[in-house]
């Protein structure tokens, strides 16, 4: 009895913790408090979370999608009641539906738009892999809206789009400024306008600064009288 009950109290202090093989592991408290803390981590810098139900998927089926997701992606399987309380720690609230059955989460820490791709796609091909929900900038979001996400053009698409419009702008602007070089090119040969004559003609060819000097110092009186003379000669 004394055995038993040890045993007993053994099972109830040590969390335990489902493998991939689905077999239960013992886990002890230390342990208990660094996967608590690092998946609070992980749900602090995801970009975007995914949780799923993996029941029914063999390990190698599991190696293949973390390889499908890629080296940005963290798809770790983890132990419901853990993963509620880091998930607390980090500022997020999982509702109870999404931590049944033996689950997964897929820590997305590149671009969201890829990962939800291998996660659809590979769902196609293994029906085991259930997407129950998850998180995206800082929103709870259904399957459906994961899916919604997966259909979405990836970031490196879009900017290969955008480069090829920006191409095109550019090539279209390259046009239209060598047709204005060629228009001012070919007004280049016409006649100067009066205005640029006048402007550029040489300061000699002006009134001569003696004859300026000597109209300026005849009084106003003595010029009207040599103008009377004049007449009156002629």
């Amino acid at each position: 009895m004394l055995i038993r009950g040890a045993y007993a109290l053994r099972i109830f202090l040590l969390p335990t913790v489902t493998n991939e093989t689905g077999k239960v592991n013992r886990m002890a408290r230390p342990d208990k408090t660094t996967a608590v803390a690092e998946l609070a981590e992980d749900f602090r810098t995801a970009n975007a979370t995914v949780l799923t139900e993996y029941r029914g998927l063999s390990v190698t089926s599991m190696k293949e999608l973390r390889r499908a997701l890629g080296s940005t992606t963290k798809y770790s399987v983890v132990k419901n009641t853990l993963t509620k309380i880091a998930a607390k720690d980090a500022g997020v609230e999982i509702a109870d539906d999404l931590l049944t059955g033996p689950s997964a989460v897929a820590f997305i820490k590149g671009d969201p738009i890829d990962a939800a791709k291998s996660l659809r796609d590979f769902a196609k091909e293994n029906p085991f892999l259930v997407i129950k929900g998850g998180f995206y900038e800082g929103k709870a979001v259904t399957p459906a809206e994961i899916m919604q996400l997966a259909n979405l053009e990836s970031r490196e698409v879009l900017l290969a789009k955008l480069a090829g419009a920006m191409k095109g702008s550019l090539a279209k602007a390259a046009r239209i400024f060598d047709a204005l070089r060629i228009k001012l090119e070919a007004e280049q040969g016409a006649p100067a306008p009066v205005a640029e004559a006048v402007v550029e003609a040489p300061a000699a060819e002006a009134v001569a600064p003696e004859v300026v000097a000597e109209v300026a110092e005849v009084p106003a009186a003595e010029a009207t009288e040599a103008s009377t003379e004049t007449e009156e000669k002629e």
